[in-house]
């Protein structure tokens, strides 16, 4: 994000905007928001525990405020599970395989279900995510020539409670391993595109709900400045949780 450099390949092309000055951050931010399409999913077509829906509710009306043309839709993200799941499998394989053959008894169980599904993948199933990536690239570059922002969840759930291993149901719906409660953001994440979590409200009992904006491919700065006008518009960043004791 800082600008082009040799060392680094997913470097932005161009310098860094110059930052305006605090005087001029406000004004700056209403004419990026003015006339944004952003495209809104409350859900990406993924259940959605109704608290978390309840607390983005007005999210979409808050960026309508700013003056955004906001619209229901979200990209097509079929092959996206198999993209991720297959991609952090191999690459637990590659960091932690040696591990777990030398101290099978040391890895938590996650991680070597992670490295055990690697040693599992087969050249076929790397093929077939790599042209699935490929297609999803293709279908989510056409969904953003028309908008120029996602918006929709960030996380599924709210927090859970810390001693339990991980998400089982969502909304009634089972979930079959610890990593499908996380699809709203590991989905977004196989896209490669800039995202960003920005704090939309609280639950009834507390509990923090962010809102997860998206932008075009490397669009970083002005993904950034979307995110900083919502935040200034809503101030749920200046507001801390109640939590009972």
């Amino acid at each position: 994000m800082s600008g082009p450099d040799p060392r680094a390949t997913l470097a932005l092309d161009a310098p860094p905007p110059t930052l305006a000055a605090p005087s001029d951050v406000a004004r700056l931010l209403a004419q990026e928001m003015r006339g944004l399409r952003v495209a809104w999913s409350p859900d990406l077509g993924l259940p959605v525990d109704p608290a978390v829906r309840a607390v983005l509710a007005p999210a979409r009306a808050a960026l309508a405020g700013l003056g955004c043309q906001v619209t229901d839709a979200a990209p097509d993200l079929a092959g996206g599970d198999e993209v991720f799941r297959t991609w952090r499998a191999l690459r637990f394989l590659t960091a932690f395989g040696p591990l777990l053959r030398d101290h099978p008894g040391a890895l938590g169980p996650n991680v070597a279900w992670n490295v055990e599904r690697g040693q599992e993948l087969t050249l076929a199933e790397l093929s077939q995510a790599t042209t699935l990536w490929a297609a999803l690239a293709e279908r989510v570059s056409a969904f953003f020539a028309d908008f120029d922002v996602l918006a929709c969840p960030v996380t599924q759930v709210p927090p859970f409670d810390v001693d339990l291993d991980w998400v089982h149901e969502i909304d009634g719906v089972p979930q079959e391993s610890y990593l499908d409660w996380m699809r709203s953001a590991y989905l977004i994440t196989v896209t490669g595109l800039p995202a960003i979590s920005v704090p939309a409200g609280f639950t009834p009992g507390g509990l923090p709900v962010g809102l997860q904006l998206v932008g075009r491919r490397r669009a970083d700065w002005h993904l950034l400045a979307v995110a900083a006008a919502f935040e200034q518009a809503t101030g749920h960043a200046r507001a801390a949780p109640s939590l009972p004791g």
